[in-house]
């Protein structure tokens, strides 16, 4: 039997003030702290010398950022835990600090402190959903190192490397970093992306700098409005059905199948809850930035993306967990 405890605020108090949390991370990045600490400068001296700036703000940040658990206190030196070396200093190859700028950009945060109001009309004043926004060339820029592992899942799970000459159409490509990582595993694939004009440019330079770029060819336009051809033998879809009503994502799925061949396959990746829909906890709570950036966006259990699939006229669907947040899900034509 649970053992009672006596009610506390402590969990008011840490959700009241996450924003300090946000904001210290942010800084942090912004001064390149957490390099700074990795290139050896431990002490408050030498990391305001590092950093540009005043002793005092610098060692409040430090301590907050010790409270929290980026960083760790031993007298007056600071260090890295593993976790913040990994992603957030620049000399790694995972870092995540660009990614801060998108998820903490004005875009983003504003939809959260008007979310009474959007809750209230039953959506929100400005989506992102807007043609051409250029918070998509900001998230575009920002991604790529969040979204490497799932697209490194993605090519195993297709078995790429293996699979001879394929077709690739990659809808809503933002980064381009999928269709990109199949093309590197395989000098046989031959990628088609489709996104808006100005984010494509961003998909261009990662394919020119990771070696695909002669392979990688575009179709400039919006998805739902564009023509994608045919013969394909994989389409992906990823990070684009949340953003939508399952009526449109079936329309949308319908016509990504008339893109394919009779056994193509189209390959998901979203943030996938429990039927319960309150866990796991990152999948369940990413609805709630759907509420707060799109008129009729959510997170969808696999038993709703699997009808969403069959009424579209796909079948065969399998659902493969990343080890991140996210679900790759596959069906067959």
């Amino acid at each position: 039997m649970p053992v009672p405890t006596e009610p506390s605020p402590a969990l008011f108090f840490d959700t009241i003030f996450a924003f300090q949390r946000s904001a210290a991370l942010q800084s942090a990045i912004d001064l390149e702290l957490f390099t700074a600490i990795g290139d050896g400068a431990r002490t408050v001296p030498a990391l305001a010398n590092a950093c540009g700036a005043p002793e005092r703000g610098i060692r409040i940040l430090c301590d907050f950022l010790t409270t929290v658990g980026f960083i760790t206190k031993t007298g007056l030196a600071y260090d890295l835990t593993p976790d913040t070396a990994l992603f957030l200093t620049r000399r790694s190859p995972a870092y995540l600090g660009g990614t801060a700028e998108f998820l903490n950009s004005r875009q983003v945060t504003l939809n959260f402190q008007s979310l009474t109001d959007t809750i209230r009309r039953g959506a929100p004043a400005a989506s992102l959903m807007v043609t051409e926004n250029p918070a998509w060339v900001q998230f575009a820029r920002a991604m790529v190192p969040m979204m490497m592992p799932a697209a490194q899942a993605i090519a195993e799970l297709l078995a790429i490397k293996t699979a001879g000459p394929v077709r690739v159409l990659d809808l809503a490509a933002g980064h381009g970093i999928f269709g990109i990582v199949l093309a590197q595993h395989n000098p046989a694939v031959e990628v088609v992306a489709v996104d808006w004009a100005p984010v494509l440019e961003v998909a261009t330079e990662n394919a020119v700098r990771m070696g695909v770029g002669s392979r990688h060819h575009l179709v400039p336009g919006d998805a739902f409005n564009v023509e994608f051809g045919t013969g394909f033998d994989v389409a992906l879809v990823t990070n684009f059905l949340h953003h939508f009503d399952a009526a449109t994502n079936v329309a949308f799925l319908a016509k990504t199948a008339r893109a394919l061949k009779p056994g193509g396959r189209v390959v998901l990746l979203e943030f996938v809850p429990n039927e319960d829909r309150v866990t796991p906890p990152m999948a369940a709570r990413f609805s709630l930035v759907m509420l707060a950036g799109t008129a009729t966006g959510d997170a969808y259990t696999l038993p709703e993306l699997q009808t969403m699939l069959a009424q579209a006229g796909f079948s065969a669907v399998t659902a493969h967990p990343t080890g991140g947040p996210e679900t790759v899900v596959i069906a067959t034509k």
